[in-house]
């Protein structure tokens, strides 16, 4: 049986530069208030950018 996934809420992740939605990721809504940011791949600029939750 699958376990819960208690506090964790699913967030999408956005390039800084062409605003593109790429990414889904999962974050730990209680002990991480703020919104999220990581450097990933952009398909779109075809480099590594910054990468921001989305609303």
């Amino acid at each position: 049986m699958a376990a819960k996934k208690g506090n964790r809420v699913k967030v999408v992740l956005a390039c800084t530069e062409c605003k593109q939605r790429n990414y889904d990721t999962f974050k730990n809504s209680k002990t991480t208030t703020e919104r999220l940011e990581m450097h990933k791949y952009c398909p779109f600029c075809k480099k590594h950018t910054a990468h921001k939750e989305s609303k």
